[in-house]
């Protein structure tokens, strides 16, 4: 058994009662601070690029920016404090993406109705313990076709500042091999530290706007629709359950933390519906920031880095109640700094998918996956993330070798 594990199995036997008052330290801290602090200069600029297609006012936004970091926050303290493990809980990235392609057509009641619809199937999906059955019905390659269609148009738009602020985006260029090469774990960070500095230097910044603002939230009445179900919702938990949880889950599991799945997804779908209605989209157990967390980096002792979990959800609170200023902050940047900062922030996660994808026993289906989602088509009022993982699921089955047995 590796040392983490032996730890953290320790730590299930020790009857004292851990205190995270007593068990805190700055490491710990530091860690899920900046956790959010990754998710904030990456993560969020999706978000945001999402509410700038579908033509929302700044004060949509903000509510949006405090359902997130809310049921992030909750989910993340409840689980990370109950399972005494540090469970790093997140708004659905990929699952974010969806929404651009969808939007201004698809309208912010239709949206709040899929995820609603999506919180519901998921936390059927926790309580009725199929989670791994479920995926056993996609292909891995599929879903990894899938994730990397949605994921690519971004990785391919972080190029297309370049004609109207070439030194913006190319000295952000620089920046991230700068310090991927030298810092990698703090790269995204870094990197939209540089990008302020130069929009500075070039005077295409408005941080006079700048201001403390709390948020107030927006309650939207949802609304459902065929549409807003099979090319949203479905795909939105097809997205959280294969770019989520089941790599967040094999990130904890790695560093020794056996937590159970049904528990961390039950959570995390009541979290998700509890926030749709000011528009917070799916809240899931994180995959990008979640090795910040669960490492030495964290803590030398594993059973002492669940302290990251809850400072990680207590910043998350933080800022989304400060979620106006944060609006405020992001509009006060040019739109080619968010646009490279997000592209560049998902390399990662597109390289990891295009790996598996081009890897995969069935590389044709997922091939078809990847290039149906990567089109934009639209059928039948139907996105292309749902016909791709159509086409895949299909032309796997046609495909796959026939048992001679």
């Amino acid at each position: 058994m590796p040392e983490p594990r032996r730890a953290h199995a320790r730590a299930a036997a020790d009857p004292r009662k851990q205190s995270a008052w007593a068990d805190s330290s700055i490491s710990a801290v530091a860690a899920g601070f900046l956790a959010v602090l990754v998710s904030l200069a990456g993560p969020l600029t999706i978000f945001y690029q999402a509410a700038q297609a579908g033509q929302m006012s700044n004060d949509m936004f903000a509510s949006w920016v405090f359902g997130i970091a809310l049921g992030a926050a909750v989910a993340g303290i409840f689980l990370s404090w109950t399972l005494k493990a540090p469970v790093i809980t997140a708004w659905s990235a990929p699952g974010t993406a969806l929404l651009i392609p969808l939007f201004p057509s698809l309208s912010i009641h239709e949206a709040v109705g899929a995820y609603l619809t999506a919180a519901l199937l998921l936390l059927v999906i926790g309580l009725s313990g199929g989670f791994e059955r479920l995926m056993a019905y996609v292909p891995k390659g599929v879903a990894s076709g899938m994730m990397a269609g949605i994921l690519l148009p971004f990785g391919l738009n972080a190029f297309k500042g370049m004609g109207t602020l070439p030194l913006l985006v190319c000295g952000m260029l620089l920046a991230y091999l700068l310090f991927k090469r030298l810092l990698p774990r703090y790269s995204v960070v870094l990197l939209l530290v540089a990008g302020i500095a130069i929009a500075v230097l070039i005077g295409q910044t408005h941080f006079g706007d700048v201001h403390l603002r709390l948020v107030t939230p927006q309650c939207i009445t949802p609304a459902w629709s065929w549409t807003s179900t099979f090319s949203l919702a479905l795909p939105l938990v097809l997205t959280t359950l294969s770019g989520q949880y089941l790599p967040g889950m094999a990130i904890l599991r790695g560093a020794g933390y056996e937590v159970p799945v049904r528990k961390v997804v039950v959570v995390s779908s009541l979290a998700s519906a509890a926030t749709a209605f000011v528009g917070g989209i799916t809240i899931a157990i994180a995959a990008i920031t979640a090795a910040m967390c669960t490492g030495r980096d964290a803590h030398e002792d594993p059973r002492r880095r669940y302290v990251a979990g809850i400072a990680n959800g207590a910043v998350y609170l933080l800022a989304g109640l400060c979620g106006g200023s944060v609006v405020m902050l992001f509009a006060a940047l040019p739109k080619e700094l968010i646009v490279t900062l997000a592209g560049l922030a998902l390399l990662g996660p597109i390289g990891v998918n295009l790996t598996q994808m081009v890897n995969a026993p069935d590389r044709e289906a997922a091939v078809l996956t990847f290039l149906a989602t990567a089109s934009g088509m639209t059928f039948l009022g139907l996105g292309s993330a749902f016909w791709g993982i159509l086409i895949g699921i299909v032309a796997h089955r046609v495909l796959r070798p026939v048992s001679t047995a």
